[in-house]
Parts: C-alpha cells; sequence; structure tokens
C-alpha cells in the first residue's frame, strides 16, 4: 500500500482530513475505554515500526476525539508533532457516545480461534518477523508459542485438566441438585427451618445436619432391627 503522507517522519497510510499538532487534540473527558502504559507502550512501537494504519476521530459536533485516545497517547509517547485526524459528523451527542463505547466494545465481542492464531504467530516467527508488534511480547508470547492459552496479553488460567486435578485433590465437593420450583420452595423452606432451631447461618450446615441426622436415624433403626 502506497503511503499517503508522511507526519513527523512517520508513514501515514489510512484516510484522514488533515495532520496536526496532537497537543491541540482533546481526549473525552468521560471516555470509558483505558489504555494501560503497557498496551500504548505496544501502540507505540507499533505506529513507529508499521506507520499510521488508522486515523485519530475527532467530532465536529464536540471537538472531542471519539476514536483513537490510545493512538494519540501512543504520538505523545513518541514524541510526535503531527498525527493524522480524520473529523466525522455527529447528529446528537447520544450518536457520539454510542459510536464512542462501540469502539472498544465490538472488538471485545470477538471471539478468537486459538488454534489458527498460533498457525499465524508461527509463520510469523519463521519469516523473522517482529512478533512484538502482533500486541503479544515478553513472557506472554513466549507462553502462547509453548500453547498456553494467552489472549490479549492475559494469562486464560487453568485449563479443563488443572481444574479437575485441583477439584479432585480438594476436600471441597458440590451436589447438584435438579428440581422444580415447587420443590425448591419445599427445600429451602426446610432448611429455615433447620437454620432457626439450630441457630445456623447456612444452607450448607443445615443441609449436611439434616443428612447426619437422617443417616443416624437409619443407622439407629437398623440396630434396632438386628437386636
Amino acid at each position: 500500500m502506497k503511503k499517503r503522507a508522511d507526519a513527523d517522519g512517520i508513514s501515514v497510510f489510512c484516510a484522514h482530513d488533515k495532520l496536526v499538532d496532537p497537543a491541540g487534540l482533546v481526549a473525552n473527558p468521560r471516555n470509558p475505554n483505558q489504555h494501560p502504559d503497557s498496551q500504548v507502550e505496544i501502540l507505540s512501537r507499533i505506529i513507529k515500526t508499521q506507520g499510521w494504519r488508522s486515523s485519530i476521530v475527532v467530532s465536529k459536533r464536540s471537538g472531542f476525539i471519539v476514536k483513537g485516545h490510545g493512538r494519540l497517547a501512543a504520538a505523545m509517547l513518541l514524541g510526535a508533532k503531527l498525527v493524522p485526524v480524520e473529523f466525522q459528523e455527529y447528529e446528537t451527542e447520544a450518536s457520539e457516545w454510542a459510536d464512542l463505547i462501540a469502539d472498544n466494545r465490538i472488538a471485545e465481542l470477538s471471539e478468537t480461534n486459538h488454534d489458527e492464531l498460533k498457525k499465524l504467530m508461527l509463520e510469523l516467527r519463521d519469516g523473522n518477523f517482529n512478533l512484538d508488534l502482533t500486541g503479544f511480547s515478553g513472557d506472554d508470547l513466549e507462553a502462547w508459542l509453548k500453547n498456553e492459552l494467552v489472549v490479549a496479553g492475559q494469562d486464560q488460567g487453568p485449563t479443563p485438566e488443572d481444574k479437575l486435578e485441583d477439584y479432585e485433590q480438594s476436600t471441597v465437593r458440590q451436589i447438584v441438585l435438579i428440581m422444580d420450583s415447587a420443590e425448591f420452595e419445599e427445600i429451602m423452606g426446610k432448611l429455615d427451618t433447620i437454620k432457626k432451631a439450630r441457630e445456623l447461618d447456612s444452607n450448607t450446615i443445615a443441609a449436611m445436619t439434616a443428612i447426619r441426622e437422617y443417616a443416624n436415624s437409619c443407622s439407629g433403626e437398623k440396630e434396632t432391627e438386628s437386636a
């Protein structure tokens, strides 16, 4: 793709209306999308190496940034004197807010094909491409290439096998009861009665108390029958 312009030494490939000084841009003070330093640092490296692939969108109505708060932070970190800006029309404040919120939310709703992602990452690595420019870096990158599930720079936690092993070694167990609403209300009513009678605070303890008493009564009946 042929670059469209040069912004303070950084190639601009994206559509834009004007190159402006980032110091004159105004972030929306109520922007709910947060950009941690680690994200801004990675984004700054990507922009410096790959050039500008997306412009910063500014509302003509309010003058605030709608899309590109992270890109602005990255530009400031780079010390850039010019950034590509696209000025857009918004009929109402509501439409502007909706676009700002959707900018990050739509990406969050996507689902990653981990197998395909790993294939792409390995192809890039074999081609001696700087994998830091994918957004993965350091320990997160090593973890991904070792087959651990890491998405957006965050460990996704234990695998199902890990959870099963932890469960088998744990003293904690769960009993799942499937019942209709009438049965549920009846059970909860009886648990409340037991809690009040025994001055208990927990439904679990009340249930265990009922089970033990029932088991003891059954054992007593068997001993009586044996005698």
